[in-house]
């Protein structure tokens, strides 16, 4: 039987609709203020501007860091905003006038500001009035656009805000041609349905030629990515991640998920260089001290991974039936495991690895044993292209071809 398709994916983009929406989603990474919020997590000012240098060379939109925190934080955003980065570089500050004139200070062109909205924000966090709140806010977004930046307001919690005062808000910032607003979900209680409704409502109301969405969404149940591509849906066209998914908590969307689903499944039109996804999981690992998980999706060891026999079979004739993507498109590489789970399959492929006869007789036998080991598994290897080509042409394939 031959594909009735070239791209084994063919169908499930039919579902997805992917060929038909193709909209531009861009990514803003905050590694450098987000990540930096995950317990544990500190940056050196050298780690920091190799860390800028990696994310533009990735291709991210906007890289987000904030001068406030230390003198050490408003030094590194000062070298960071002297780089000649393709990239945008958003200084995040709060939304007072005094964080505003310490941006200002580093020669940004981007500041976003921030300020909880939602009662219990207002009431547990700043102990202010909404309406002592939208006045602040408008008199920190008037001096920032005093100053000619392009700016972004940030309505945290968003997603718990009463929708009447939170539309008033978006509102007088439309108004006021700020360039950008955040829609977060800051404790991470959204489903995506709901996402969805709550940045359509916001999208709705504002003029869109004027001012454009963000989604900033946490993980605290595991919907981030979910919720933050259905706010994309109801009319963003930003999401907010960090490498390896860094940040308050359980964090936000990670870079590498969020760009390959972008490229893959959402058929953005990005140009993101996805083989450097491993090379900056790695680089962050190292210098935070947490190890990667292995089934970390896309950047794990155990991403491409593959043990029972009958998907080895498959894989060792086209790997597309077990993988969406190849692993060195995004810097990872393939693996094979033997062991008690190889099966008649796994077992004749490791015979032939080994020079043996991987007749069916012998690959029985030695699926057999290897079951009676009791052992799990015993061997791992990398499966590269010179060793595939090897397979390919010897005996294994043509005799084990059920």
């Amino acid at each position: 039987m031959s594909l009735k398709t070239d791209d084994p994916n063919y169908f499930a983009h039919q579902y997805n609709n992917s060929e038909k929406d193709k909209k531009k989603i861009r990514i803003l990474d905050s590694t450098l203020r987000e990540g930096e919020q995950h317990p544990g997590v500190s940056f050196s000012n050298k780690q920091r501007i190799q860390i800028a240098w990696m994310l533009d060379s990735f291709g991210v939109d906007q890289i987000e860091i904030s001068p406030i925190v230390s003198p050490d934080h408003h030094e590194a955003t000062k070298i960071i905003m002297k780089q000649g980065l393709r990239a945008d570089i958003v200084a995040h500050v709060r939304a007072i006038k005094s964080d505003v004139d310490r941006a200002l200070d580093c020669d940004t062109n981007w500041v976003a500001t921030y300020m909880g909205i939602s009662d219990i924000h207002l009431l547990a966090k700043l102990r202010i009035s909404r309406e002592e709140a939208k006045q602040r806010a408008l008199e920190v977004v008037d001096h920032i656009k005093s100053h000619g930046l392009k700016s972004r307001f940030t309505m945290e919690d968003a997603s718990r805000t009463d929708p009447e005062f939170l539309l008033e808000m978006c509102k007088e910032m439309n108004q006021r041609g700020i360039e950008r607003i955040s829609i977060p979900d800051t404790v991470g209680i959204m489903r995506p349905q709901g996402m969805y409704n709550l940045v359509k409502m916001v999208y709705d109301n504002i003029d869109s030629s004027k001012t454009s969405l963000d989604v900033h969404c946490h993980n605290d149940v595991g919907l981030a990515l979910s919720n933050a591509l259905s706010g994309c849906d109801g009319g963003a066209d930003q999401i907010h991640t960090t490498i390896d998914g860094l940040g308050e908590r359980t964090g936000i969307p990670t870079l590498a998920e969020t760009a390959v689903a972008l490229n893959l499944i959402y058929k953005s039109n990005n140009s993101f260089r996805l083989h450097l996804l491993k090379d900056l999981s790695r680089t962050i690992s190292d210098y935070t001290g947490i190890p990667i998980h292995e089934s970390k999706p896309l950047v794990g060891d155990s991403a491409y991974k593959h043990k029972a026999g009958t998907h080895l079979a498959a894989i060792l004739r086209n790997p597309s039936a077990y993988e969406i993507i190849e692993p060195k498109q995004v810097g990872n590489r393939r693996k094979i495991v033997f062991g008690e789970l190889s099966g008649k399959n796994g077992s004749a492929y490791l015979l032939s690895l080994l020079g043996l006869d991987s007749n069916k007789e012998n690959a029985e036998s030695l699926a057999k044993g290897l079951k009676e080991l009791r052992m799990g598994d015993i061997l791992e290897l990398f499966l590269d292209e010179k060793l595939e080509r090897k397979i390919l042409n010897e005996d294994y394939v043509k005799n084990n071809k059920d």
